[in-house]
């Protein structure tokens, strides 16, 4: 058994200490702790047991987090899903974990609408704002009636995180309660958080790095957390100066925004101890360009969903990069890693292999999945990553390429396979392909390859728009070229590497 339910996080911390700002608004540990007793039991009382799916389609705020830990208090599986996806997205989803209830926030609300209830028959309770404001608000300020957080085990299920991850198209990775605190407490062993920091949470905490690696350490830590449902630079400028922001955490693309910002120099960042960047390859100008003007090093980690997901992080001591830039640093104590060659042994030293992963963090398979589980986890427990690296001397991991096709957008994985099949469908497309292709802001842009219909006139702007009502927006191409054939090889296996 762990030692206690993941929804415990918030608990033990002083209650009139400041939990969450969220919309200028502040609110105490005693408040949140209240709140999510008040939601768990109006959840209780809709029939949600444990093991019940409960979707949560809700940006950064005070509603995805009172119903996420609600959620999880009743032992029942949260699913945070894009506020911002499309509803033949959203349908598919919400069909393919059969979720019970749905939990809607201010910015899904549109979204939402776009969903036609029937296409989705298992939800039997939908929550939007004026609903959640309602159920909060039954409460009289005694305790609210209901059980206790209920007791779960190490194996028991937290959440379903929708990923592309590393077998095929997006699917639903298990994530249990072991493996999320497991990660928090790996997290928390090399970059500590503590009560007085105030953190910035601006990552979405329907990704993992925003739901485990930012909201769950800082409840973990019982620091005060700061959230923010857009990333905007101007507007996180003058947030970690009037919050004086002491860790934050982001995608590349979000430091390479901050760094060219004018008015950002050492004064405006001198309250930032801790800058974490991860979910995609921090380039090395932008590490660099982002220290000399700040003074702030950027702490550069790996990780995958399938690992809760932090498996490395690079090293600093006394305010100093031990680890080489362009690093992913060191394993995370508590995690095994290998580096596999093309025959299955250890990668020398210097040499290219793909990570493997073991550990407690290690997710427990894809949903209703177990082919796809099967060729990502190996018999004695090893995750197959599909990324390459290579280690130096002194153990520092460098990635150097990736096995699988996935293009990673600002942080978000896209998997060309859904991009393509949305893209076929289109009446003008007789084929077409989709690769990643660099870019200086997002890290990698999507562009696709179409082979046009013959006889059929289309334009880029076509295609584009075509993919925007079935895709999220950072999954449809920004680029389209139309080409009068699709390199292969000799089994009829589109080249990707030529088109890139």
């Amino acid at each position: 058994m762990v030692s206690r339910n993941l929804a415990s996080l918030p608990v033990t911390h002083d209650p009139h200490h400041v939990a969450l700002i969220s919309r200028g608004r502040p609110t105490t540990y005693g408040e949140l702790t209240h709140q999510i007793d008040v939601f768990r039991a109006a959840l209780q009382k809709l029939g949600v047991e444990q093991g019940d799916r409960v979707a949560l389609m809700a940006g950064n705020g005070r509603h995805f987090v009172v119903a996420y830990f609600a959620t999880l208090g009743l032992g029942a599986v949260a699913v945070p899903l894009n506020p911002l996806a499309p509803a033949a997205e959203l349908q598919r989803e919400l069909n393919e974990v059969s979720a019970r209830v749905a939990v809607v926030g201010p910015s899904a609300q549109t979204a939402w609408a776009a969903v036609e209830q029937e296409t989705v028959p298992s939800v039997e309770h939908v929550i939007d704002p004026p609903r959640f404001d309602a159920l909060l608000s039954e409460s009289n300020g005694d305790d609210p009636p209901g059980r206790e957080v209920v007791a779960v085990g190490e194996d028991d299920l937290a959440v379903l995180m929708f990923t592309s991850g590393t077998a095929g198209a997006p699917k639903a990775a298990k994530l249990t309660h072991g493996n999320l605190l497991a990660n928090i407490h790996q997290v928390q062993h090399a970059m500590p958080l503590a009560a007085s920091d105030v953190v910035f949470g601006v990552l979405p905490l329907f990704h993992i790095f925003g739901l485990n690696v930012v909201l769950g350490c800082a409840m973990a830590s019982g620091a005060t957390l700061v959230l923010v449902e857009r990333f905007d630079p101007q507007s996180a400028l003058e947030t970690i100066r009037d919050r004086s922001i002491t860790v934050m955490a982001g995608a590349p693309a979000m430091w390479a925004a901050m760094a060219q910002m004018p008015g950002v120099d050492r004064g405006s960042m001198s309250s930032l101890r801790l800058a974490v960047t991860g979910a995609a390859k921090m380039p090395d100008d932008v590490a660099r360009a982002f220290e000399e003007r700040c003074g702030v090093v950027l702490v550069e980690g790996y990780g995958l969903t399938e690992a809760s997901p932090v498996v490395t992080t690079s090293v600093v001591r006394d305010d100093r990069l031990v680890s080489p830039i362009g690093s992913i640093g060191e394993v995370l104590q508590g995690v095994e890693l290998r580096l596999v060659d093309d025959d299955g042994d250890d990668a020398e030293i210097g040499d290219p292999g793909e990570i493997w992963v073991r550990g407690p963090n290690v997710f427990a398979g894809y949903w209703h999945d177990d082919e796809a589980t099967s060729r990502v986890m190996t018999p004695d427990g090893w995750l197959r990553t599909g990324d390459i690296a290579v280690s130096d001397d002194d153990g520092n991991l460098f990635i150097v390429d990736r096995v699988k096709d996935l293009i990673i957008v600002s942080g978000f994985n896209v998997f060309p396979a859904e991009v393509e099949a949305v893209l076929t469908d289109h009446p003008a497309v007789q084929q077409c392909a989709v690769v990643g292709v660099p870019h200086p802001h997002s890290g990698e842009a999507v562009k696709a390859f179409v082979v046009p219909q013959p006889g059929i006139a289309v334009e880029e702007d076509n295609i584009i728009e075509f993919a925007h009502r079935s895709l999220s927006r950072y999954k449809c191409p920004s680029k389209v070229q139309f080409v009068d054939t699709l390199p292969v090889n000799v089994t009829g296996k589109v080249l990707r590497r030529a088109l890139r």
